[in-house]
């Protein structure tokens, strides 16, 4: 816990700075105003002594910074080698602080946050897995705090494990359809079809095409409705047509 109770306009600048970076991670690509309601919610917080506040602040700009990089790689560009050394300095510095203050929230959050750094931007998944299962032991932390959109990022990169690096796609869906209820139960329209798409995925390897075409469905629909970036949108109609394909040459063969 923070020395300092958080002012209510620190707590409104987290608040608007986390909805920037949905807004922008999701709908528009546009990431100026979260970075800075981010800066100025840690300004903000340094001046109060607010470190949990301070740590906070500092889990919003790495996720600004990585969903950044996201939308660069998902238009096949690349990222710049000191942006991938600023987020995870972001993620550092959430972790040392929360690690200080004993906030096992903020802890959690911070692990997350180094396990994707180093999951997506180094394609290292034996040190992202360190900071994921970190992550995962702190779950607890999380439901208490109500913070459903962590835990189910948290069971979301443990299943993309057992689906790409560990070829267990049972334990990827088992994961995975545990993220997607939690996403749901947000309810945020914004990171649902996401959650769809990756259940999908897991249960097309697993065997289970038309499961996967039914909720690719739904996913391509609620992206459109969403009014989701056209990436994602086109992510979840190209997987669709994927799952199609592989549920007709099935129906095929009967």
């Amino acid at each position: 816990m923070s020395t300092r109770q958080s002012s209510e306009t620190t707590l409104r600048l987290l608040a608007a700075a986390d909805e920037a970076l949905i807004e922008a991670g999701f709908r528009t690509g546009d990431f100026h105003e979260a970075l800075r309601l981010g800066h100025e919610a840690a300004r903000r917080a340094a001046g109060e002594g607010d470190r949990a506040a301070e740590a906070a602040a500092a889990v919003i700009l790495g996720f600004v910074l990585h969903y950044r990089a996201i939308n660069r790689l998902m238009r096949g560009q690349s990222v710049e080698p000191a942006q991938v050394a600023a987020e995870q300095e972001f993620f550092r510095r959430a972790l040392a602080l929360s690690e200080e203050l004993g906030d096992e929230v903020g802890m959690a959050r911070a692990e997350f946050g180094a396990g994707v750094a180093r999951q997506v931007l180094h394609d290292d998944w034996d040190a992202a897995m360190v900071h994921y299962r970190r992550a995962e032991s702190l779950i607890p932390a999380l439901e208490l705090a109500g913070d459903l959109y962590t835990r189910s990022e948290i069971h979301r990169h443990l299943g993309f494990y057992h689906l790409v690096e560990d070829r267990q796609p049972a334990q990827a869906v088992e994961h995975l359809r545990i993220s997607l209820d939690l996403r749901e139960r947000q309810r945020e329209p914004r990171r649902v079809p996401s959650g769809l798409v990756a259940l999908a995925w897991a249960q097309r390897e697993a065997g289970e095409p038309a499961q996967a075409v039914r909720l690719l469905r739904r996913a391509v629909a609620l992206a459109r409705e969403a009014r989701l970036l056209p990436d994602r949108i086109a992510d979840a109609e190209r997987e669709l047509a994927q799952a199609e394909a592989a549920l007709s040459a099935l129906e095929a063969g009967h």
